[in-house]
């Protein structure tokens, strides 16, 4: 039977006796390791689920209740169980199996949760906003910058259940990096809870750094020459994408920073010390996204300004050339008036005369407009 059909029927029994007759029929199947892709090919939310013991993967047929009595019976190892994106029914099951907090489960399966950290008992809830750059050729008012989704991890003395929801973030890579490193994966599941927290951190630092690409782009657009004809909604979008990333940065720093400081019984001091470095790395990242949206809010005034500056550098011309206009319409004015005695009226030099000094006062008017720049 496949993963799926196992998962489909620890979900419909409440019993131990109906979960090891599953457990037994699944094991004349051979394993199908699921480790990359974003969702099981067998419809399944299950990803993977692995023993380890002593640092090293056990073989076994990913089987969940099979691996979970074998690490309870020998009480060594623990449980490393995938999950992306489970229903209530799939994940009801193992909620029981694992005896996880009701609360817990349903912000699991809800997701958009608040990054955070919360103790049910012997078990550890944690929940990781992940984050991934989105690349693009050109920065525009509608462009995607940040994608976000989330990880949420439970972890126990002998299991770490990971549930992980959108299509980035995958766990594959970091579960081959771990496992090349045995001596850290036999410190147990917070070695796991802290790869995860290392790797989420990380893809911070990197999604700020391609940020501050765009960020540099749009500052230099608009201090160029032209920068007030810059398209301000690229500034907002920068800045409502950048408001994505410190929605998924800035909640975490209490986490990590119980993680790493506050005693908890499924971490020990050990694996603190990491989460020390991680919370280093995460205050880097905080620390930029801050500093960003100062620079965001200091760009968009400084763009205003120079609309404000070249709305009045507009107005200054059509003030200049409307004062210069107006002299030939005011002597216009005056002859078009129809009085028989008008000064010069029926004089044959009156009509260059008259241009003459239209010509003269006008050429003079944008003399002086030019040499006081307002031309």
């Amino acid at each position: 039977m496949s993963m799926a059909g196992n998962l489909r029927k620890v979900t419909s029994l409440g019993r131990v006796g109906g979960l090891r007759k599953v457990a037994r029929l699944t094991r004349r199947r051979p394993r199908v390791d699921l480790s990359h892709p974003a969702r099981s090919p067998l419809g399944s939310s299950v990803v993977n689920c692995v023993t380890y013991r002593d640092g090293t993967r056990e073989p076994g047929d990913g089987d969940v209740v099979d691996a979970v009595r074998r690490v309870r019976r020998s009480r060594d190892g623990f449980v490393w169980l995938g999950l992306h994106e489970p229903t209530d029914r799939e994940f009801a099951g193992i909620a029981e199996l694992f005896d996880l907090h009701p609360l817990a489960v349903e912000d699991a399966v809800e997701a958009h949760q608040r990054p955070k950290l919360e103790r049910y008992g012997e078990t550890l809830f944690a929940v990781f906003k992940t984050v991934c750059y989105v690349e693009h050729e050109k920065l525009t008012a509608t462009s995607e910058v940040v994608n976000t989704g989330e990880i949420m991890v439970f972890v126990g003395e002998d299991f770490v259940i990971t549930v992980r929801h959108g299509m980035h973030g995958s766990l594959g890579p970091l579960r081959e990096d771990l496992e090349d490193r045995p001596d850290q994966l036999a410190k147990g599941p917070a070695a796991v809870l802290h790869a995860i927290a290392d790797h989420v951190v990380d893809d911070y630092l990197s999604v700020t750094d391609s940020v501050q690409g765009d960020i540099d782009q749009v500052e230099t657009d608009v201090f160029a020459p032209d920068g007030a004809r810059t398209d301000p909604g690229r500034i907002y979008q920068l800045k409502r994408e950048l408001l994505e990333l410190k929605r998924a940065v800035m909640p975490l720093a209490r986490p990590v920073e119980d993680l790493a400081t506050r005693p908890i019984r499924v971490v020990p001091p050990e694996i603190q010390a990491y989460f020390r470095d991680v919370l280093d790395h995460l205050m880097r990242a905080k620390d930029q996204i801050s500093a960003f949206d100062e620079l965001l809010n200091s760009i968009l005034q400084a763009h205003l300004a120079q609309v404000t500056v070249a709305q009045n550098e507009d107005m200054r011309k059509i003030t200049a050339w409307a004062a210069v206009i107006a002299v030939p319409t005011m002597v216009c004015g005056m002859y078009g008036m129809n009085f028989d005695h008008m000064p010069e009226l029926r004089w044959r030099f009156g009509y260059p005369l008259v241009i003459g000094v239209i010509a003269v006062a006008c050429l003079s008017l944008h003399r002086g407009f030019r040499r006081n720049g307002w031309l």
